[in-house]
């Protein structure tokens, strides 16, 4: 069970929590706050990528970024870059990459079977290319603009042709953000829904646990995306 809400409401969000015996621990790697109460972990908060948490105040504080967004699967990836949430550029590339009647990668295939005929040099020729023109891009962006953070998705199959040692994501790995949400198509459309997402708190309460937020939900009903959650 979660709940997304507006990024504006969530120092309102972390003060009652706070008045109501609930304790945070930051996890920066995720930019999640950890609740808990009682010893006992009740619920995460994913906190939005505008926003920046000072777990020495308990304070948070929202700032104009730049991002890009890499989103990749066999064949297909979306990459964008964004000011302060508004896309200003993007570009989605396509590859022959998979076999027709197994529906599989060429990559996962050879991985599995290690042939090498005429398609599969083809295939993998292609495969090539695509991971080069995905980290041109990134790096024509990185060179262009000022970039915060650079958030990706990938599945760990492609991982080692995504982020090669001179790829530009290797080199700016400081910047990487695991994006927090499966994606089946890397399309245009899916790039700005994920930008979306990612602007807008998440709060994924632990099995059992709902009762410790119904009050806080009961009297600010405004400040949720219930979408039949709870």
């Amino acid at each position: 069970m979660h709940l997304l809400s507006k990024a504006e409401e969530i120092a309102h969000f972390l003060e009652w929590a706070g008045e109501n015996g609930m304790l945070f621990e930051y996890d920066g790697s995720k930019h999640k706050i950890r609740i808990t109460y009682e010893d006992a972990r009740i619920a995460e908060l994913r906190l939005p990528i505008l926003a920046e948490y000072i777990p020495e105040t308990g304070q948070l504080k929202f700032k104009e970024k730049n991002h890009i967004l890499c989103m990749v699967r066999a064949g297909m990836a979306a990459v964008g870059y964004f000011e302060n949430g508004i896309n200003i550029s993007h570009k989605v590339f396509r590859a022959y990459m998979v076999r027709k009647k197994q529906g599989k990668s060429q990559i996962k295939y050879l991985k599995t079977k290690g042939k090498s005929r005429a398609g599969s040099r083809v295939r993998l020729g292609e495969s090539g290319s695509f991971f080069n023109q995905i980290n041109d891009r990134i790096s024509s962006y990185l060179n262009t603009y000022h970039v915060d953070f650079i958030g990706y998705s990938c599945s760990k199959t492609l991982w080692p042709f995504l982020f090669t040692p001179d790829s530009a994501l290797q080199k700016n790995k400081n910047l990487l953000y695991k994006i927090p949400f499966h994606i089946q198509q890397p399309t245009y459309d899916k790039l700005l829904e994920i930008n979306s997402l990612i602007q807008l708190a998440e709060i994924k309460v632990e099995d059992g646990e709902k009762a410790h937020f119904a009050n806080y939900f009961k009297k600010n009903p405004d400040s949720s995306q219930e979408d039949d959650l709870w």
